[in-house]
């Protein structure tokens, strides 16, 4: 949720050019990452509960290639983001392999 807020705040610096573009795609992607853990851990096994741990992890890649591309086109710091990003990636891939080996 931290990361959210922190994507948002990043993306208020984007050009109004990227308001349905770039900054939507990235919000988007970051919002997509706890919703995901939170959908999973209401299903009802924990097979279900690790697809969507899955899912969210693929939309942390796919924030982080957005960013990669802001920092490119716009010039925007983006490595506080990047760090507070690794992190979410690592504690949900330790979370993943938990609940694969039980």
């Amino acid at each position: 949720m931290e990361l959210v807020s922190l994507v948002y705040g990043l993306t208020s610096q984007l050009p109004d050019v990227e308001r349905f573009g770039l900054k939507a795609q990235i919000q988007r992607a970051s919002v997509s990452i706890p919703s995901n853990i939170a959908e999973g851990s209401g299903r009802t096994t924990t097979r279900e509960f690790i697809r969507f741990l899955e899912i969210s992890i693929s939309s942390s890649y796919e924030l982080e290639t957005q960013l990669i591309l802001i920092e490119m086109l716009y010039k925007i710091d983006i490595k506080n983001v990047l760090v507070d990003l690794g992190s979410v990636q690592r504690k949900i891939g330790a979370f993943t392999n938990k609940l694969k080996s039980e």
